[in-house]
């Protein structure tokens, strides 16, 4: 409750940047990554702040950004406005990436990693270090993250 109410409240006033689109980007990506965290925590019964900057996870926050920029590019221009439909396409490519591209590149570094841990014969220092994998999204991460966003968009 506190959340929505503090979402209200900014709405009414100039804060951060002092463009509502920018701010509810902010807003809606902050909302995300620590609704990331917090469902991380629960789920590994360990705290891992770094969930807090990176990428990957439930909720999107690359679709909860992209949406609540969209949703108040919609609400200051217009449906019909040129600034609604360029948010609109980027927002659909940016969801695109992030459940199809960025997703593929996660499930390649999973495979390359379990090669490395399994391939002892060889030993260069880039076999070392493991990639990272949790770089996507799935299709339900998208959709709670721009439904996230989206809400944020109204609210803002």
């Amino acid at each position: 409750m506190e959340i929505l109410t503090l979402m209200r409240y900014t709405a009414r006033i100039e804060f951060l940047t002092g463009n509502r689109i920018i701010n509810a980007a902010i807003v809606a990506w902050v909302i995300a990554q620590v609704a990331k965290t917090i469902i991380d925590f629960f789920s590994r019964k360990k705290l891992n702040f770094r969930r807090m900057i990176g990428s990957g996870g439930m909720p999107s926050s690359h679709s909860a950004t992209v949406c609540a920029v969209a949703t108040v590019a919609c609400k200051i221009c217009g449906v019909h406005s040129p600034e609604f439909g360029i948010a609109c396409a980027f927002a659909v490519i940016v969801m695109y990436d992030a459940s199809n591209v960025r997703r593929a590149a996660g499930e390649q570094a999973k495979i390359i990693n379990y090669m490395l841990k399994n391939w002892q014969t060889l030993t260069p220092e880039i076999f070392g270090r493991e990639l990272k994998e949790l770089l996507g999204h799935t299709p339900f991460q998208v959709i709670i993250g721009a439904m996230l966003g989206i809400a944020t968009g109204i609210l803002l």
